[in-house]
């Protein structure tokens, strides 16, 4: 198992058409627990995103022709790549995102994209025979689209790049992956893993920083001869892709910002769902989409579950990632980490603060528990995407189920009680793509993931989510 450490002083590559490709100019990558240079960054241009995504056409037709089986065992090559280099990809990681090398931190996503990549491998969507009479047969195929262009963003490089390339490859598409600025290195070395097996052009990487001159998603996103786009990140954005991708009627998935809620019944047991409300909010620092951004508690255990939090969270370590005590990290971004300090800072003017508050050095913050909130207050409407936790309190669960549903994103839910029936019954009332009972965040990739409202567009995982990887085209005989 390689352990190598990259060189900090070494420009990173693009891939294109199988090849190491070298950029005009390069930007730095910074470690944001230490603001050390982890590595240099290729800056791609037009000419780069257009070489890219040629290799990638050029590539589609044997590409999309290759027996399903040898394409399923090329991608079982690439899992067996990635274990391989699991302690290399965990340390880049850690060394540009911030997330601790242990816990639910980059060797657990590592883990995670190995298992997500092995289950998409051994799916087959097949030919569906609608009809097969007197009248005729009627068979429904699935055809690749072409190009993918993926998009991805920083919170979890490596596992949501495997999400967007591997159903993409398994149904005969070729791809082009553009990651976020602030976590290009563990991408660009992925993706040069897995040119070591792949044929030339099929995956191919750009990189860069959003200029007012040059923006690299945009340039993909927009271009021609891409076929589908499939994007995690801001809502924003999903926006101006979607714009983007109208002249050419691109197929879309969009993956995008949640604000998700949990509601917690009077019957449950604030001890014992403790920890799992911890995780569900706390998971990547708050750094994740589908992670619980408000609770609302009953009037009646409210104090008690303030109290349970609190104790679990104070025996959870943080500090930099490389540190192997460390269970959460730093926040990746300085936008980000000024984000939550503005939300934290407005929110303790009118709420309770029960733990944290206070930002730390660099970019580091505290695991944050508040009460005392309301709908309409910032921290409960926006998005923090980061390590706050607002609880409010209610008294009639019809006017928490509306609180809850009062909200333009739709990605999670969860509802937590002793009673799984009633929290069920509570659950299917929440308007969201993905709800827990007892949990909150845990999404599998045998089960699609999608946001409804503004929280995204489609669905990944699943057969669902590798049928958006496709056309449909019906033959009838």
């Amino acid at each position: 198992m390689s352990t190598e450490t990259e060189n900090p002083t070494k420009p990173y590559l693009m891939t294109v058409n199988g090849q190491g490709i070298s950029a005009d100019t390069y930007f730095e990558v910074l470690n944001p627990s230490t603001q050390e240079i982890v590595g240099l960054a290729p800056q791609s241009n037009q000419q780069d995103v257009d070489a890219a995504v040629a290799a990638a056409k050029t590539a589609f037709p044997t590409w999309s022709s290759t027996p399903h089986e040898e394409r399923v065992a090329l991608c079982q090559q690439i899992v067996t790549l990635i274990k391989n280099n699991s302690e290399a990809l965990a340390t880049l990681i850690t060394q540009e995102q911030g997330k601790p090398l242990n816990g639910l931190g980059s060797r657990w996503e590592i883990g995670g994209a190995c298992a997500w990549a092995e289950y998409t491998a051994s799916l087959n969507l097949g030919v569906k025979v609608l009809q097969d009479n007197e009248e005729g047969r009627l068979e429904l195929h699935r055809k690749p689209l072409g190009v993918v262009a993926s998009i991805t963003p920083w919170n979890f490089p490596v596992l949501i790049a495997i999400w967007h390339i591997m159903p993409a490859l398994v149904t005969g598409n070729t791809v082009v992956i553009k990651p976020s600025p602030y976590t290009p290195l563990s991408t660009l070395k992925l993706v040069e893993l897995m040119n070591q097996v792949l044929p030339p052009g099929v995956v191919n990487t750009v990189a860069g920083e959003d200029t007012n001159e040059n923006s690299v998603g945009q340039l993909l996103s927009s271009h021609p001869d891409v076929r589908k786009v499939v994007f995690t990140g801001s809502t924003a954005t999903g926006k101006s892709i979607m714009r983007s991708a109208a002249d050419s009627m691109k197929r879309l998935t969009l993956e995008l910002g949640g604000n998700d809620a949990g509601i917690v019944l009077p019957d449950a047991d604030p001890n014992a769902i403790a920890e799992g409300l911890f995780w569900g909010a706390f998971i990547n620092n708050g750094q994740t989409c589908a992670a619980l951004k408000r609770l609302y508690v009953h009037d009646s255990i409210h104090d008690d579950v303030c109290d349970a939090l609190v104790e679990f969270a104070k025996q959870v370590p943080y500090g930099d990632g490389m540190d192997e005590g460390s269970i959460l990290g730093p926040l990746c971004t300085p936008f980000q980490f000024e984000k939550v300090s503005r939300l934290v800072s407005e929110a303790a003017i009118k709420g309770k603060v029960h733990l944290g508050g206070t930002a730390a050095n660099g970019q580091f913050f505290p695991p944050t528990i508040i009460s005392g909130l309301k709908n309409g207050d910032s921290l409960v409407d926006e998005e923090q995407f980061g390590p706050a936790l607002p609880i409010i309190r209610y008294t009639d669960i019809e006017d928490a189920i509306q609180a809850a549903n009062d909200s333009s994103s739709g990605l999670g839910g969860s509802v937590w009680s002793s009673d799984t029936q009633a929290a069920a019954d509570v659950a299917k009332r929440l308007e969201c793509g993905s709800v827990w009972i007892n949990r909150h965040g845990m999404i599998q990739p045998n089960a699609p993931f999608g946001g409804v409202k503004s929280s995204g567009l489609g669905v990944e995982f699943g057969e669902e989510g590798l049928a958006e990887y496709t056309d449909i085209q019906v033959v009838f005989n």
